[in-house]
């Protein structure tokens, strides 16, 4: 077999030396990647302060907690962060995310105020893979777009309550499953035979109270264990419940565009002079699409439960089987009163406007304007299912054998996603985004007149994602003398991934008769509801209350859910991926003056993927294979005893987006969008590069420095560019009759409208390259008093990327998406046994998401900040208090389009939530 990797002699020589010069039999002890064992064995190694009860160790506190994860951290063969029961516990999070962005170098997207998804290092979910119980797996749950289709994990989908530990190994080596440029996070549900025995019972229950919401909801989580005498068999089982309110309020402009022709611009007919300095000059600047103030309210429920069994009959055999279940549903409800300006331009007169200095038309007065007033509706669940089972058997004391297998599935639904819509196509709107945040939208039209209005479209989107994988992976291990260990093994993993969606989507007078002169039905007031906007953040003046469609009665006139459900072509697609391989590894310890630890393999995966889709009407299927060899080194040197040199070098694979690698296209009708996949899209490749220094100066106490480079050699990259729909290929099959596209398309009243194309192509590479620096400071290290019990933990990374984006003809460096240049978090915490007091901070700096439209120059987030509190009071023994706070300073989160002008994408907040609570242990 031939292959070439860019720059491999070089880097491969190295490598090769590195192998070589410690490849001597002057050997102590392995140094391998943790797993939930070893995190166990670092809990217990955190001795002092913690209770010893039958020779059972616990974690028992917060600072013990912390403890715990610097032990882990420090003896780990790789650079790695950890994160131990009570620290998950305790931590006033809602779920796994939020606990993840207090190690150094992560940072999260949130999705209704809560995390969802994390970044690790600058590379975003997509790049950063996860493992549950020691097998790979996906979560997908749904954003306010649509379903997750990428290789992203969201934490979301599990409540933080049913883990008792997260390791994050940000170096590769060959024994760690491919697949991250970022991270490899594994998460444990905990071991039955690490509770003790006997019956280990503990309960927790929580009132939820969000000050947007006004409403309290419950938050429940319990566990249950039992082990025998002599702990050689045991159980375990926990459930984590919690229903929800999450109000999110705040305006949206939907983008911003330009080269739209207005009717009229100060009463001067475009159409007749477009050579008029006020119609070109509004012409040529940009203007809000859809300009709105409203509401979207996230109803979640989420139920997780997990079982394991474990039997450990001698030293020499270990059995356990894992088992974990999450149910995670959301209602979403929106409503909106907008204008749609999106299309329309050709029939409003605009008039009195202000362009700044990014050209910008941010006020203007309107007659003529499509005034809409929306209500949207979504029913989500995901079902998440995985089993897995290891055996863990001795031979002797030399060699062992570790057999892992198991399944898991993702399932996530959308059985109802609703819109309807009222319009007022004549009606006088006037804006003004001199504060792009908060834009001024008064309505001169009565927008509470149930009768201005008429129900004109309605939609319904059923859609479905289904992910799966099976997983089996042998490994060898053996130690042929003291210090050095020989580790390999076979691996393969199935991974299926479908997805499909259709439509009830029209205009009403395509489904139904409408009276000559009108474009839908009248509404009446039984038709509609009265909506209050509320604290959104809106200036005096603004408009605050509209009607809105009344959903079930809209949706009973209309008998929506009886009208059959279109299967989209386009949007039934499928990917198999097939990865088989195998690695070796030699992991080593050297004590001789200086201790040296460490580990240097390689790893090598061949993909099999096979992409189903529609294309051009025929379902065709697309198969490609490739293969990889990716070698890695992970060094470890103690010049003394608390301080610890590290460095790394590897090279790494992730593979491309799911949703992108299908050759299958749909089309959103509605917004005159056009998005295709590629089947041909290669794999990112990189090297990383890192090195660190950690000095453990005191118990429990770290200050540490991490400076990493990651050289991608290529990635896929996102174009947007504007087309006919003739100039797309597609049928016209794929086009609905009765949406705005069919009409300009097959009827022909715009066949040359411009469509937005997306689709992903290969790229070229880019860097990322950044430092982090970590401390946690135990003021005991300097004070016997009140002092001791204080102490401080916080992080700041600093990551600086580039890539090269074409856009308009030219070329511009860009930080890679996802990227923040800074990120920071920190903790001052107060813990004296029985008194536990905690206050955390998280920082991340403005970044892009990728690719725009409409003339938009990138899109993404605004810096933000967000504060969280909690208190906790141990009662006696069994009983604990708790006041968790989140969002403490209810921040705002903007969103932008154009890096440069960073005009008005949307602007909302989540509100404050405080909860309060008991815990029960037995």
């Amino acid at each position: 077999m031939k292959f070439l990797v860019p720059g491999w002699s070089a880097k491969a020589a190295l490598l090769a030396g590195s192998a070589l010069a410690f490849s001597t039999p002057a050997f102590a002890q392995n140094a391998g990647n943790l797993e939930g064992d070893q995190v166990n064995d670092a809990a217990s190694s955190a001795s002092d302060e913690i209770s010893q009860d039958d020779d059972v160790i616990v974690v028992s506190g917060f600072r013990q907690s912390l403890k715990a994860a610097i032990t882990a951290k420090r003896e780990a063969a790789g650079q790695v962060d950890v994160i131990v029961a009570e620290d998950i516990a305790k931590f006033p999070d809602t779920n796994l995310a939020e606990s993840l962005q207090r190690i150094p170098g992560v940072a999260i997207e949130r999705d209704a105020g809560e995390g969802r998804q994390i970044t690790v290092r600058g590379l975003g979910a997509q790049f950063t893979r996860v493992r549950v119980n020691g097998m790979e797996t996906i979560a997908t749950s749904v954003d306010g777009a649509s379903f997750n289709r990428d290789r992203a994990f969201d934490f979301n989908v599990f409540a933080s309550e049913l883990f008792n530990s997260i390791v994050v190994n940000k170096t590769a080596s060959a024994a760690l499953d491919e697949g991250s440029l970022g991270a490899v996070i594994d998460l444990s549900t905990g071991d039955p035979l690490s509770y003790g025995a006997g019956v280990k019972l503990v309960g927790s229950a929580q009132a939820r109270y969000n000050d947007l919401s006004e409403q309290v909801a419950p938050r429940l989580a319990g566990l249950f264990a039992w082990n025998n005498a002599d702990e050689t068999f045991g159980v375990s089982a926990s459930v984590a419940w919690t229903k929800y309110d999450t109000p999110e309020l705040g305006n949206n402009s939907v983008r911003w565009a330009d080269n739209a022709t207005f009717r009229s611009v100060d009463g001067v007919n475009c159409a007749a002079n477009p050579s008029d300095s006020g119609c070109s000059e509004v012409r040529d600047a940009f203007h809000p699409r859809i300009p709105r103030y409203g509401l979207v309210n996230h109803e979640r429920e989420r139920l997780g439960a997990t079982a394991a069994i474990q039997f450990r009959p001698s030293d020499r055999t270990d059995i356990q089987i894992n088992a974990l279940y999450s149910n995670f549903k959301e209602n979403r409800d929106e409503y909106w009163g907008e204008v749609l300006l999106r299309s329309n331009e050709s029939k409003i007169d605009l008039s009195n406007y202000v362009i700044d200095d990014n050209n910008n038309v941010v006020s203007a007065d309107l007659e003529n304007a499509w005034i809409r007033n929306e209500r949207y509706h979504r029913e989500s669940e995901t079902d998440f299912y995985q089993i897995s089972g290891k055996i863990k058997q001795s031979f002797g004391d030399n060699f062992t054998a570790s057999l892992l297998g198991g399944f898991s599935k993702s399932d996530a639904t959308i059985p109802v996603e609703t819109t309807i819509v009222f319009d007022d196509r004549d009606g006088v709107f006037s804006y003004d985004y001199s504060d792009m945040k908060s834009p001024l939208l008064v309505y001169g039209t009565d927008v509470t007149d149930p009768s201005n209005f008429q129900l004109a479209e309605f939609r319904d989107r059923p859609s479905s994602v289904e992910n799966k994988f099976k997983t089996v992976a042998l490994d060898l291990e053996w130690k042929p003398v003291d210090g050095l260990t020989l580790s390999a093994g076979p691996f393969y993993r199935q991974f299926d991934y479908f997805t499909t969606s259709a439509r009830r989507d029209s205009q009403y007078c395509s489904a139904f008769t409408c009276a000559p002169g009108t474009y839908g039905a009248p509404v009446t007031g039984d038709l509609a509801e009265l909506f209050q906007l509320g604290k959104a953040g809106q200036p005096a003046g603004n408009t605050n209350s509209w009607v809105v469609p009344d959903l079930d009665a809209t949706v009973a006139f209309l008998d929506l859910y009886n009208i059959p459900a279109i299967t989209r072509e386009g949007d039934v697609r499928s990917v198999q991926e097939k990865v088989t391989g195998g690695y070796f590894q030699t992991g080593f310890e050297i004590d001789s003056g200086v201790r040296l630890t460490g580990n240097f393999g390689v790893r090598y995966a061949r993909t099999e993927q096979s992409s189903q889709g529609f294309n051009n009407g025929q379902y065709v299927t697309v198969e490609r294979t490739y293969d990889d060899f990716l070698p890695a080194v992970n060094l470890n040197v103690f010049p003394v005893d608390n301080f610890v040199l590290r460095g790394a070098i590897a090279q790494v694979i992730t593979r491309p987006s799911l949703g992108s690698l299908t050759p299958g296209g749909s089309v959103d009708e509605f917004n005159f969008r056009i998005t295709t996949g590629n089947p041909f899209i290669n794999p990112y490749r990189a090297w990383n590069y890192d090195l660190s220094a950690e000095w453990y100066f005191a118990p429990g106490a770290i200050l540490s420095l991490a400076g990493f480079i990651k050289e991608i050699e290529s990635f896929p990259v996102s174009n947007s560019l504007q087309i006919t729909y003739a100039q797309s290929g597609l049928p016209l099959s794929l086009l609905t009759s009765g949406t705005p596209a069919y009409d300009a398309v097959v009827n022909g009243t715009n066949p040359n409208r411009e469509f937005e194309f997306r689709t992903t192509t290969n790229g070229e590479g880019a860097t990322i390259k950044g430092v982090e620096l970590g401390l946690h400071l135990p003021f005991s290290v300097f004070s016997s008093g009140f002092l001791s019990s204080v102490g401080v933990l916080g992080n700041v990374t600093y990551v600086d990327s580039n890539r090269d984006v074409e856009f308009g003809g030219q070329v511009y460096e860009t930080a890679f998406p996802g990227v923040s240049k800074y990120s920071a978090n920190g903790t001052l915490y107060y813990d004296n046994g029985r008194l536990s007091v905690r206050v955390s901070g998280a920082y991340r700096s403005d970044y892009n998401t990728g690719d725009s439209g409409n003339g938009n120059f990138l899109e993404g987030f605004d810096s933000s900040f967000n504060l969280d509190a909690a208190v906790r009071y141990k009662v006696n023994d069994f009983l604990e208090l708790t006041l968790d706070g989140n969002n403490l300073t209810d921040a705002y989160r903007y969103r932008w389009a154009d890096d440069v002008a960073r005009r008005n994408y949307e602007n909302n907040h989540f509100g404050r939530t405080i909860m309060a609570g008991v815990r029960i242990e037995y």
